[in-house]
């Protein structure tokens, strides 16, 4: 059973390649370390924090299909150190990637944080599960205070391997929350000073007036 994303990443084209570019034998050292087959504590954190993912399955013709999931913070669940679970919202109805679950069961996700430029990919062997299959998978997946989506099924992801990109090349970038965030001390100092600024002024007289 692999442990290393590169055990199930390197295939013979793979090394082909290192091999011609030169990069051989940093990736043959670098198996050496820690098992990936398992989260640790700051997997399950990382995860928890996104509002979404990128989700790439294989069609039974061999071509590759890219999509975009997303929902509330956490909600890709980490039901445990090997396992995830998330609701597969209703969307355009093509069902390409539902098509692609059920026909082949493997899956890579990528997920992403602009902020701080760090970056999780994953292999995962994939199980579809009716909403109505499983209540208590259900209650702990789906998020009944989310309006924005109508969950069609649960996918439940088995991990394969996992490991943690480089940030080279990707731009920060920050979301709504993100930004007021980091602006509320400064906007918290504005309201003291104008709340000071109106106090005087009803001291000394309105001089506009």
């Amino acid at each position: 059973m692999p442990h290393g994303y590169l055990d199930i990443a390197a295939t013979p084209s793979v090394l082909a390649t290192q091999a011609a570019m030169g990069s051989e034998e940093l990736w043959q050292t670098a198996k050496g370390g820690r098992p990936q087959d398992r989260f640790g504590p700051r997997e399950t954190a990382f995860i928890a924090q996104r509002d979404s993912f990128f989700l790439a399955t294989v069609s039974e013709t061999g071509w590759p299909y890219v999509q975009h999931r997303g929902g509330p913070a956490g909600f890709l669940k980490v039901l445990d150190d090997a396992t995830l679970a998330f609701a597969d919202f209703r969307g355009n109805r093509q069902y390409i990637t539902a098509g692609n679950l059920a026909g082949g069961g493997r899956a890579a996700l990528i997920l992403v944080d602009h902020a701080r430029r760090l970056r999780l990919k994953l292999y995962a062997h994939t199980e579809t599960v009716a909403l109505d299959a499983d209540p208590a998978l259900s209650e702990r997946v789906i998020d009944a205070d989310y309006g924005k989506g109508r969950p069609e099924r649960l996918v439940v992801l088995h991990l394969a391997a996992f490991d943690w990109n480089c940030p080279q090349h990707l731009t920060p970038r920050f979301t709504e929350a993100e930004i007021a965030e980091a602006v509320a001390p400064l906007r918290a100092r504005l309201d003291e000073l104008e709340a000071e600024n109106a106090e005087m002024r009803s001291r000394l007289g309105d001089p506009s007036r």
